[in-house]
């Protein structure tokens, strides 16, 4: 049995997150709803208010009379995904741009120092734990509540749909995204804030290229096996004149 200080509805929300985090439950698959009631000890009902939350929060479907099924993230949704929270977290940045304090900008910068250090040690993990804390910096001073609310679980989708690793190189250049912002907030240029985290950090045109080799590897993988397929052997073709030739003489020119 669960216990904490967590209603039981949450401890069943960050049990099943924490299995897909895991890969235990992989995109595509039915959950056993009773296997997890017998596991955690619990009654149908906090599981299925766990459930409805974790559907609208686009981590399943519940389909009725089939059952509940863990979404596969599409391409698609990543597009929507990075559409969104760049719209919202650049909304963001213009609402507090006048009250970022050189402790703000301090902190970024501490940060980003430490993510360059977590990309040199392949330490993802870290990598993602103090990516999430730069974030934070701007995104904390938001009273907007209901627009962190929306931004949380599209990450999650992204970060945690199951725990990746990552490409060094892009999240070099998300260091490089992240200076960018921090000069902006430095020279007081809200426009060139706005720009860099719109238009570049959170475009997905832009990233497309490391979104495809993050979340879809095996089409890279296909698409680098067929490059470098060896050729098949020649096969040898008579010339027209040939065939004639061996036709005039009375051979089969198909043997």
């Amino acid at each position: 049995m669960i216990i904490n200080q967590k209603s039981l509805r949450e401890q069943v929300y960050d049990f099943i997150r924490e299995e897909l985090t895991r890969g235990k439950l992989i995109p595509g698959a039915a959950i056993n709803l009773n296997a997890i009631s017998q596991e955690l000890g619990i009654s149908k009902t906090p599981l299925r208010d766990a459930l409805l939350q974790l559907d609208t929060e686009g981590f399943v479907t519940i389909s009725p009379r089939r059952g509940v099924f863990v979404n596969r993230l599409t391409l698609e949704d990543i597009r929507q995904c990075y559409e969104i929270i760049g719209a919202l977290e650049s909304m963001v940045i213009l609402a507090v741009f006048d009250s970022i304090q050189p402790l703000h900008i301090e902190k970024m910068k501490l940060l980003n120092s430490a993510l360059r250090v977590s990309i040199k040690k392949d330490d993802f993990q870290s990598y993602y734990q103090q990516n999430i804390l730069f974030h934070d910096v701007f995104l904390e001073m938001s009273h907007n509540q209901s627009l962190k609310r929306i931004i949380a679980p599209m990450k999650q989708r992204l970060y945690d749909f199951p725990r990746r690793g990552y490409i060094k190189e892009w999240e070099q250049a998300n260091c490089r995204d992240h200076d960018r912002l921090i000069e902006a907030f430095e020279t007081g240029d809200r426009n060139a804030a706005v720009r860099v985290w719109r238009d570049v950090h959170w475009s997905f045109e832009v990233q497309e290229k490391y979104i495809r080799r993050f979340y879809f590897p095996e089409n890279r993988e296909v698409r680098e096996a067929k490059t470098h397929r060896p050729p098949s052997p020649a096969r040898k073709v008579n010339s027209p004149g040939a065939l004639q030739r061996r036709s005039s003489r009375g051979e089969d020119p198909s043997a």
